[in-house]
């Protein structure tokens, strides 16, 4: 969009001359004088680019590439409560181009529950964008498994998605490994990057046969390889070590679905989209 802006320039003072010198200051402009005492107009072309990105579609690169949006902006389609075939009817809302879950005010207790994306993916890439409400908690789970009578993180791995200033859980665990962005309670996310409550983070997750990579903010905050015997070891020193389901996540297909987490506060995910690797 182009702009024609009027820059002024303004003779601050004027004096009252006789006027055989007015009649020389005429002479010596005509000859080249340029000294001016009056107002002086210049239009310049000003070029402004002022684009946003689109939220909640896919460039036609994206397209090229693979890329699948899991969420459009407007309809929960795809999408389910964990264990169940039907989206909750309460706890979750789409709100201002954003999939919100609604603060319980109890917590995990009373809200919707967790939800996931009806199809398991194995080899991926998964981007989003979330922010959080002051005091807010939530997760995004992969490789999650539906498993009757058992919550999905006794299966799944989480992204942390924390208000790292106001929650407890910033302050438990080890090392800052309940921090936003962390493997939740057992990688802490270095550098610890977040932005702060009511501002867009953008992350991802990396699934490669068995390497896993947690970005944040466009640094790489987590690497650590499933099913290896550091991967054994880490989770039997963790309060995951009785989890069968966590220990061999993926299952015998190594593969899983996509999960958002109800934790009872506030917080907001958009721009949900995944490439099979």
């Amino acid at each position: 969009m182009k702009k024609t802006i009027l820059i002024t320039k303004y003779i601050k003072k004027i004096y009252t001359l006789p006027v055989s010198l007015i009649l020389i200051a005429s002479l010596l402009t005509s000859c080249g004088e340029k000294k001016k005492d009056t107002e002086e107009i210049q239009e310049v072309e000003v070029t402004e680019v002022a684009s946003e990105a689109k939220v909640n579609e896919l460039s036609q690169k994206e397209k090229d590439e693979g890329w699948k949006l899991l969420f459009d902006g407007e309809s929960t389609d795809g999408w389910r409560s964990y264990n169940n075939k039907a989206f909750p009817t309460k706890g979750w809302i789409v709100e201002n181009g954003a999939i919100k879950v609604q603060g319980s005010g109890a917590g995990e207790a009373g809200g919707g529950g967790d939800i996931v994306y009806d199809e398991q993916f194995k080899d991926f890439e998964l981007t989003l964008e979330w922010k959080v409400s002051e005091g807010g908690n939530s997760g995004i789970f992969y490789l999650a498994q539906e498993i009757e009578g058992e919550p999905i993180y006794t299966s799944a791995p989480e992204m942390q998605v924390l208000d790292n200033d106001k929650h407890p859980d910033a302050r438990l665990g080890t090392d800052g490994n309940r921090q936003a962005g962390s493997l939740y309670d057992l990688i802490p996310a270095k550098p610890q990057n977040a932005k702060p409550v009511g501002e867009w983070n953008k992350v991802s997750i990396l699934v490669y046969r068995g390497t896993v990579v947690h970005n944040q903010n466009g640094e790489n905050v987590v690497e650590y390889h499933l099913w290896t015997d550091n991967w054994k070891e880490m989770v039997k020193n963790s309060k995951f070590k009785d989890w069968e389901n966590f220990l061999n996540a993926g299952g015998e297909d190594k593969q899983g679905f996509i999960g958002l987490q109800d934790h009872g506060d506030d917080v907001w995910f958009r721009n949900i989209k995944i490439k099979k690797m």
